[in-house]
């Protein structure tokens, strides 16, 4: 269960098609002193769900053994500050976070589950991923055991269900939702003449079409050096998103082929590229980061999570980053279940921890710290939620932008090498947009790519 590595001169590709590849240490690292705070008004009530106990009532808080527990992270989840209030309630344990890029930290979980050894207490496993590993029930610790069912009523259904193997076991418990949006700068649309209020903003795009329209109009009176959006391997994952049938059917089958929203999507990427619209910075790298101060590119996929990483990388323009709709409706990019595999030696400890990060109050304060968005739906008409802000961007309300985005949003079936499809469809894009091959051979080469992803 080897996920496939790629070229180097593919790899700027690759990283814009994974979802949420990383968070890298530095988005959360303002962000911490905020998380703390705010968790000092949760109490030993969030390690049930977010409505009475732990898994077993008193958890480990009466036991004088000394616990370790691992967490296994694809990048840093903000989570440092939960470690502490979950150890005022369970004073035996010592938790070791591992973070490693989200390629790795995945080969790896599936290299561990395949030996037997090396697994962490508890792991993550991204959305794009997760399909992979709910049909191996076998290797991870049924969070049914430990009572953990009853937070079933907590969890949007399509979230719940995702972590769920075939057999029922509750494999995964959801951390957040990448309910989309799309984060702009006012002060580029001002200079290239288009309207900057965030409805207005949002009334020029209902469609993809129309968002190469307004781009063209960017275009046509931008800043020097400014193009519309940073690379189109992102958008064209979000328009995948928001079909009915994404890269798999119901069955399990490939239909990158078949699917006309594919076609259509790819079709759509590539005009953006031919008309210019691209700044061609592959998401994630370097090079995509000095954009965000360099003012390179005006609009940009903004999933929740994205929020934070784009506050940390775009210092010198806060107040001139707002967020508008995303053409084409809602849709969903990212997100994260927490396991525990079979393999650790405290299973009951892990399944706690896994609770307790995934409760309704934790999910809650991580949003307002950093912003993963809850996946917990009795959060999103709360006030705090509800009438949360922030300045950075222009004071936009983005509880309940993405509240919206998320409650519009019709779920996908995900199939189980989701992720390694999506990157041989970024990396023909990649192709193209590099020049390296025409839209045509790309896509050929696609379509071969994809039939040999088993």
């Amino acid at each position: 269960m080897s996920i496939p590595r790629v070229s180097p001169s593919a790899r700027t590709t690759r990283l814009t098609q994974i979802t949420r590849i990383t968070r890298i240490n530095r988005v959360t690292r303002f962000a911490a002193p905020m998380l703390a705070a705010t968790l000092l008004t949760l109490t030993a009530a969030a390690c049930g769900g977010g409505s009475d106990t732990s898994p077993q009532s008193g958890g480990s808080g009466g036991s004088t053994e000394k616990i370790k527990l691992t967490v296994g992270l694809f990048g840093d989840f903000g989570f440092k500050p939960l470690y502490e209030e979950f150890k005022k309630t369970h004073p035996n344990v010592e938790i070791e976070e591992r973070q490693a890029a989200a390629d790795d930290h995945h080969t790896n979980l599936a290299t561990h589950l395949a030996t037997g050894a090396g697994a962490a207490d508890v792991e993550a496993i991204e959305v794009g991923y997760i399909s992979r590993f709910t049909p191996q029930p076998d290797k991870f610790v049924d969070l049914k055991q430990f009572g953990l069912d009853k937070r079933q009523s907590d969890y949007l259904d399509w979230k719940w269900q995702q972590g769920l193997a075939p057999d029922g076991s509750i494999i995964g418990l959801g951390t957040d939702v990448g309910g989309l949006a799309m984060c702009y700068r006012t002060d580029l649309f001002e200079k290239a003449g288009l309207p900057t209020g965030r409805d207005e903003v949002s009334a020029l795009w209902p469609t993809w079409e129309q968002y190469i329209e307004t781009g063209k109009k960017f275009a046509a009176a931008a800043p020097k050096d400014t193009k519309f959006f940073d690379s189109p391997g992102e958008i064209m994952r979000a328009m995948i998103a928001q079909a009915p049938v994404g890269v798999y059917d119901a069955q399990d089958n490939i239909v990158v082929g078949t699917n006309p929203d594919v076609k259509k999507a790819w079709d759509l990427s590539v005009q953006m590229i031919e008309d210019g619209l691209s700044a061609k910075i592959g998401a994630w790298t370097p090079e995509w980061n000095t954009g965000f101060a360099k003012d390179s590119f005006a609009t940009i996929i903004c999933p929740a999570w994205m929020t934070a990483y784009i506050q940390d990388q775009a210092k010198s323009a806060a107040g001139k980053w707002d967020i508008a709709a995303v053409p084409g409706g809602a849709g969903n990019a990212g997100g994260t279940h927490l396991t525990v595999p079979k393999q650790s030696k405290h299973p009951k400890e892990a399944a706690e921890l896994a609770d307790f990060l995934t409760s309704t109050q934790s999910q809650a304060a991580v949003f307002k710290a950093i912003g993963n968005f809850p996946s917990t739906p009795a959060l999103y008409d709360q006030p705090d939620i509800q009438n949360f802000t922030k300045d950075f961007f222009n004071g936009a309300p983005v509880g309940k932008i993405y509240s919206d985005a998320v409650r519009n949003l019709k779920p996908q079936h995900l199939g189980p090498r989701e992720g390694d499809v999506r990157t041989a469809i970024g990396n023909g894009l990649g192709r193209v947009e590099q020049g390296r091959q025409k839209p045509d051979e790309a896509w050929a080469q696609v379509l071969k790519d994809v039939e040999n992803i088993k």
